[in-house]
């Protein structure tokens, strides 16, 4: 269902059953999936790999040329995984040449509005970025984070499965895995438990990664010592591993431990 006043490139791959609404310009080299809604004013640039049964809406601008002064016009790609939602006026950059060429969001992920994600991230599955959260280049963030409104996230973090980041923080430090992190500066405050409940994680479960964050949050070690200690004290685990991991592969260390709200 393409509207007149639309424009789309005749090399454009647009499923059948794809709906373009309005004054839309879609550009060659875009692929679009079965049963996606693309709203009126989007602009969708070269590049734009968008799966099925996702919405975008008014105003995104999809796979626009990285804000990178790097950049010489090397073939780069977006990707949008089945039923994301981008919403009102998202500015989503397509990668560059010093990663892999690529920006990826992964599937059931909600870009709420205004948010702007920059070259080269990667966005796992089930993602929440609340409004206006803003993305520099080449951040990782893992399955089933959320990230509050107005949070700025620097170049490079990389952010674990199962966080939740609270609204208005600076995020300049990795955030490990299964942990809520607020202040400022950006501190951990307790493991998301109820988050982690909300998908299946038992008591057990939830119990272990509170141990593990006591030993390397709240212990008084070194990051190096507290994790030499979770292996030695704690049981292998999946969670154990993934923290344990984590921690020993941030590139720009992880974020200050439990720090107590001045009276």
């Amino acid at each position: 269902m393409n509207q007149p006043l639309a424009y789309i490139h005749p090399e454009a791959k647009i499923a059948t059953n794809v709906v373009v609404e309005p004054f839309t310009t879609i550009s060659k080299n875009v692929e679009i999936g079965e049963g996606t809604w693309i709203g009126p004013n989007v602009t969708i640039m070269e590049g734009a790999r968008i799966g099925k049964n996702c919405q975008i809406f008014p105003g995104a601008v999809i796979s626009a040329p990285p804000q990178d002064l790097k950049y010489k016009g090397e073939p780069s790609t977006v990707s949008i995984g089945d039923n994301t939602i981008i919403r009102e006026c998202v500015t989503l950059n397509r990668g560059t040449a010093l990663d892999k060429n690529t920006t990826a969001i992964g599937k059931n992920c909600l870009v709420m509005a205004y948010v702007h994600v920059a070259h080269d991230c990667i966005i796992g599955d089930n993602v929440i970025l609340a409004n206006g959260v803003q993305l520099a280049g080449h951040i990782v963030i893992h399955d089933h984070v959320f990230i509050g409104g107005t949070s700025a996230v620097h170049q490079f973090v990389s952010i674990g499965a199962h966080a939740m980041v609270s609204g208005g923080s600076l995020v300049r430090k990795d955030v490990p895995p299964f942990i809520k992190a607020a202040r400022e500066p950006l501190s951990y405050a307790g493991v998301n438990s109820i988050g982690l409940r909300r998908r299946g994680f038992t008591n057990e479960q939830i119990t272990d990664i509170q141990q593990i964050y006591r030993i390397l949050f709240m212990s008084g070690l070194n990051t190096a010592s507290a994790v030499e200690k979770i292996e030695i004290d704690l049981a292998p685990s999946s969670e154990r591993d993934e923290i344990v991991n984590f921690v020993r592969n941030s590139g720009r260390g992880i974020i200050k431990g439990y720090q107590r709200d001045a009276d």
